[in-house]
């Protein structure tokens, strides 16, 4: 595990433990990035910006997002390896969701540019001769990504490739929780030849450490985050001190509605999909679902029954992370019903020394509850009954955030009428986490500013400038 500046591996810095979440067992260690190397990873991508990257054109700048994929597929099953090891997650999810996705992310923004065109406008004149307006796309400078715990190398790939196919550099700091394939997609940047300070990669905490300085940094142009609105706000505050531009994806408390009218078995499966994919831990996932009430019962037995069927899930991040679930687990067994889960599993092996939270299934908590109310961000979701469409809106636009949301209907006009009244970024109608890469993705309210995915990244790591020519 080391730190990537200026097209150096470097190691300095006091090491901290690497925790496995399956066991509990330390199994590596890290060094955090001292101020110093933090300065000297912006001075790099500063310096980077005036060498022979500012003369990259489009074109080189797709083929080099390409020879980026080529090196993650190339070393697939270390990259797979590496995400389990960090974040505990089943390999089957690693294999076939987060490493292939950040080859898409790579190879999608690659094809975009390379097929993107300026603007150009005809402009009368008084004198009759006209003017020529054109816009040039440029990139904002130097860029600080920002990434979790739960998706780390996808997150990560999903701002590191606009930022780099808009011509800026980048330095990168992972979560301290998860910095394994950060390290291995720096030696991918070598092996691609990315020049020096393109691409740079520190490690270490969130305050008075890395991800504070860097953030804080007046080298730094611009700020792309993703994870918890609180943190969001901190950043925010440091970004405003000299007008930094912001890209945030923050938390979310995402709704559900089932209709009565629904695939009964088609909604069970895709709640338990979108409330327990990689226990809980992925912020578009499904934490609170409203049922109308003459299907209620029999979904939420159906819903229960799935949860403690379950296997193949993985544990929770991290020991601190497992005791805040467990602690909204033990307000609503007070509060509410438990029907299912509600504690940490027994397997009798190794497993037991790490950090696992049962899939849980709870009702009968009032809308105020904490359980309903804030993020949970685990294998937990909560299912209450409703009678009319105008309520199950109501009570799903409740509450600070609005990332996304589920409808399921078999009912085409009452989709295309309940959809686009819910406040999210995005609402899947019978599916889940059904994603073009083309498409917008953000948040409203507290789960973020701004969008990202497609045309949308692209213009948020440029700045378009006009040009305007008299004829």
């Amino acid at each position: 595990m080391r730190h990537y500046v200026g097209g150096e591996f470097d190691a300095s810095g006091v090491p901290f433990p690497l925790v496995d979440p399956a066991d509990g067992t330390v199994d590596g260690e890290a060094p955090s990035a001292p101020r110093e190397l933090v300065d000297r990873a912006v001075g790099a991508a500063r310096d980077a910006l005036r060498g022979p990257w500012a003369s990259w054109s489009p074109a080189d700048r797709s083929r080099l997002l390409h020879r980026i994929a080529d090196g993650i597929e190339g070393r697939f099953e270390e990259f797979v390896s590496a995400e389990c090891a960090d974040t505990g997650k089943p390999r089957e999810l690693a294999s076939t969701v987060d490493i292939p996705r950040a080859i898409a992310n790579f190879r999608s923004y690659a094809d975009l540019l390379a097929g993107r065109s300026e603007r150009s406008w005809h402009t009368t004149t008084p004198d009759g001769r006209g003017a020529l307006n054109y816009t040039v796309h440029k990139p904002l400078g130097v860029v600080a990504v920002i990434s979790p715990w739960n998706l780390p190398l996808l997150l990560l790939t999903w701002k590191v490739a606009p930022a780099l196919a808009a011509g800026n550099t980048v330095v990168a700091k992972p979560s301290e929780l998860t910095p394994g394939t950060a390290c291995l997609l720096a030696e991918v940047m070598a092996d691609a030849d990315v020049p020096a300070g393109v691409f740079n990669l520190v490690h270490g905490g969130g305050a008075d450490a890395a991800g504070q300085w860097l953030t804080e940094h007046p080298g730094v142009d611009a700020i792309a985050f993703t994870g918890e609105s609180r943190t969001g706000s901190t950043i925010m505050r440091a970004a405003a001190a000299r007008l930094a531009p912001v890209s945030f994806e923050l938390g979310g408390k995402n709704a559900g509605i089932v209709f009565a009218d629904a695939d009964l078995e088609q909604a069970v499966a895709g709640t338990l999909r979108s409330s327990f994919t990689h226990s809980g831990q992925v912020c578009l996932c499904t934490e609170r679902v409203y049922v109308e009430r003459p299907v209620f019962d029999a979904f939420a037995e159906a819903l229960a029954a799935g949860a403690r069927s379950l296997s193949g899930y993985g544990p929770m991040v991290s020991a601190a992370h497992r005791d805040k679930v467990l602690g909204y687990l033990d307000k609503a067994a007070a509060d509410g019903d438990v029907l299912a889960g509600g504690g940490i599993p027994r397997f009798s092996d190794e497993r037991d020394g790490g950090f696992w939270v049962e899939p849980t299934v709870l009702a009968g908590l009032p809308e105020d509850h904490p359980a309903v109310r804030e993020e949970i961000f685990g294998p937990v979701v909560h299912l209450a009954p409703f009678d009319t469409e105008e309520e199950a809106l109501a009570r799903a636009n409740a509450g600070p955030y609005g990332l996304a949301a589920t409808v399921w209907t078999g009912d085409v006009r009452r989709a295309h009428r309940v959809a686009p009244a819910l406040d999210v970024g995005i609402a899947w109608v019978n599916t889940w986490n059904l994603r073009d890469l083309r498409t917008p993705f953000g948040g409203v309210k507290a789960s973020g500013i701004g969008r990202e995915g497609g045309d949308h990244s692209l213009d948020f790591f440029s700045e378009p400038m006009n040009v305007c020519v008299k004829l």
